[in-house]
């Protein structure tokens, strides 16, 4: 089972504290959210389970940390300046502004506002999504020397760091170049909860390759991905393949793939059930083209005169310099929270007819790994025999210690938030030195030495140091 739809983890979000509506007590920020205790834990987790499966866990990558602010001829020569845009249109009737390639069309073929229904709108032109910002002391606010952008993506900070990176670190093609960080874009319309905002945060990677071996590459990395979402404990049947028709593929793309995750499983046309979770592009080379000083028009002349360095690579093996093509699969670390939250939720029912939600989250996710709970709080001994074993336990993962309530109570709190075990200290355990351990989807219960607890839930967790 998964969420039947968005509203019911924004409802848990909330009140379990995974994410809050920003600036809520005046009022909200469209599109905008804070991510509560809960929630900046589960993004960590799907941060740092990203990292170690793309940089850690292979001899071909490299990790960076570029700025959010880069110099105005970055966006300029990527193309972002010119073509970086949604088509935007405004109702007439009820003024609202909508963009025009996600609107429906009525019989006659005329697009219609969602709102009021009218296809009185205007044409559609160019809105370009990228933040302005100003550097330094403008004498005026439109400076043209003062103006600067907000990143709409961390895509750009590898590229004009390849040369930095290669020389630096003495790589040699194929290899990549990894980056998690805030890209902000101004959405037209951002919405369904923190599945499009116009502040997010992305997990991208550029894998530099030979040209010819691009295709085969490009594969790989397509199947490579779908198989980390699946060890996630993702759904396979909430996962699909988009190819990008050429209509719709960035100038610059020989071929994109999409992984789709069901995130409108309430709508009725199946087809609009699904929507992007992580792309992988062929970039061809055309990025460390656009950033090099030497490539030329048909006559001759400097594509990139600003420039001050050539980005080629030259292979020692071959003896030849050529620009690498960049394969680039490229994840929202947002989205993936949504996707895991929406595919862990579960609901069952006890023996006395109550609905309990369980959040079966995958143990690399799940914000907290454990829960130590005394079975009486009154009683000094085991509240100190508790509080111990948490103690002990935190160091290796992380873990709790919760007395606010009746045990049934404890036990259904957890399992909403997704803790994979808890560890109840009971009256016995003063004499036999032991404690329960639940299993949060099985709820089945087991008698394990307090001595013996940390390498047990070391083992059923998953952990390996």
């Amino acid at each position: 089972m998964a969420a039947p739809n968005i509203e019911t983890i924004v409802s848990l979000s909330k009140r379990r504290g995974f994410v809050f509506p920003s600036s809520e007590i005046y009022g909200g920020l469209g599109s905008a959210w804070d991510y509560g205790p809960l929630g900046v834990e589960l993004c960590n987790n799907v941060k740092q389970a990203w990292w170690r499966w793309m940089v850690h866990e292979r001899d071909d990558m490299e990790g960076i940390d570029s700025s959010l602010i880069l110099n105005r001829l970055v966006w300029k020569y990527s193309g972002h300046e010119e073509t970086f845009s949604d088509p935007l249109v405004d109702c007439r009737e009820c003024k609202t502004r909508l963009r025009a390639d996600k609107l429906e069309a009525d019989a006659a073929g005329k697009l219609k506002c969602p709102n009021c229904g009218s296809t009185n709108l205007t044409e559609p032109r160019a809105f370009n999504l990228m933040f302005r910002t100003t550097i330094g002391a403008a004498a005026v606010e439109d400076d043209p020397n003062a103006l600067a952008y907000l990143r709409p993506e961390t895509a750009q900070g590898i590229f004009i760091n390849f040369l930095n990176v290669q020389t630096a670190m003495r790589r040699k093609i194929p290899f990549g170049i990894a980056q998690i960080g805030k890209s902000f874009r101004n959405e037209v319309t951002p919405g369904n909860f923190i599945f499009r905002t116009r502040e997010f945060e992305q997990m991208e990677m550029e894998y530099f390759v030979r040209p010819g071996e691009d295709e085969r590459v490009h594969q790989e990395w397509i199947d490579y991905c779908h198989q980390w979402f699946l060890d996630l404990g993702i759904s396979a049947a909430n996962l699909r393949f988009y190819e990008q028709p050429k209509e719709e593929l960035a100038h610059y793309a020989k071929r994109t793939v999409d992984i789709h995750y069901r995130f409108f499983p309430e709508r009725e046309d199946e087809e609009r059930q699904w929507d992007e979770l992580m792309g992988i592009a062929n970039r061809t080379d055309f990025d460390l083209k656009a950033h090099s000083k030497k490539p030329e028009d048909a006559e001759g002349k400097r594509l990139n005169p600003d420039a001050t360095d050539d980005l080629s690579y030259f292979d020692e093996a071959t003896k030849e310099r050529y620009y690498p093509y960049v394969i680039e699969p490229a994840a929202g670390v947002n989205r993936t929270v949504l996707a895991a939250l929406m595919d862990a939720y579960n609901e069952r029912t006890t023996d006395k007819g109550e609905k309990r939600v369980i959040l079966s989250l995958h143990p690399r996710l799940a914000p907290i790994k454990v829960a130590v709970l005394p079975l009486a709080k009154n009683k000094p001994e085991i509240v100190s025999m508790a509080k111990s074993i948490k103690k002990e336990l935190q160091p290796s993962m992380r873990a709790v210690y919760d007395d606010t309530g009746g045990i049934g109570k404890l036990y259904a709190r957890q399992d909403e938030i997704g803790t994979p075990f808890c560890v109840t200290v009971d009256h016995q355990s003063l004499e036999d030195e032991a404690v329960t351990v639940r299993d949060r989807d099985t709820w089945n219960q087991e008698r394990v030495k307090a001595s013996e607890l940390a390498d047990y839930l070391k083992k059923r967790l998953g952990i390996k140091c």
